[in-house]
């Protein structure tokens, strides 16, 4: 009998423990599927670069709104059960959305490690049964999408001067100096 009862109590701790990481990995999904995108910003603000923090805000705008008719479009329900908007996943879309941009603003040094969390995201969101696969191809392809379509590399404007000269009181010219 005792024996039992710590078999139950075994089963149940594992049970426990299994629904715990389920939570962790969908609240992870929750918070990490804004970190390329706002990686992405940090970099624009760093960089002073104006053109590529328009482009992010463009891209990302686009994606939601194109997620969110789609969603309205195609009711389709969650694996769970908890809801009719699963088609494209939103998460995803935002996630492979910032990571696009990193990448191709950016280069590689910044996309592959934020294309590492958008693939953790695309992979949380099925294991938590909140989407299937399907919506999660839906919605990577859908903000990778957007931001390909917005994004340009990225490159410092460059500073020419060219000024006029004398040089040890008798020579002429001009001078230029290049910033890059």
């Amino acid at each position: 009998m005792m024996r039992t009862i710590l078999m139950i109590m075994a089963g149940w701790l594992v049970a426990v423990n299994a629904m715990a990481q389920d939570k962790f990995v969908e609240r992870s999904t929750d918070v990490l599927c804004v970190v390329p995108t706002l990686t992405g910003l940090c970099a624009a603000i760093v960089n002073e670069d104006k053109k590529g923090a328009v482009e992010l805000g463009l891209s990302t705008a686009t994606a939601l709104v194109a997620n969110y008719a789609l969603e309205a479009a195609i009711t389709k329900d969650r694996p769970d059960g908890t809801g009719r908007h699963a088609f494209p996943s939103t998460h995803t879309a935002l996630a492979f959305n910032g990571s696009s941009f990193l990448m191709k603003r950016y280069g590689w040094k910044w996309g592959v490690p934020a294309y590492a969390i958008s693939a953790y995201v695309a992979w949380g969101r099925t294991h938590a049964d909140k989407h299937d696969w399907w919506d999660v191809l839906g919605g990577a392809a859908l903000g990778a999408g957007a931001a390909l379509i917005f994004t340009h590399e990225f490159t410092k404007d460059t500073d020419i001067t060219i000024a006029p000269a004398v040089i040890n009181g008798n020579a002429k010219g001009l001078v230029a100096r290049l910033v890059f």
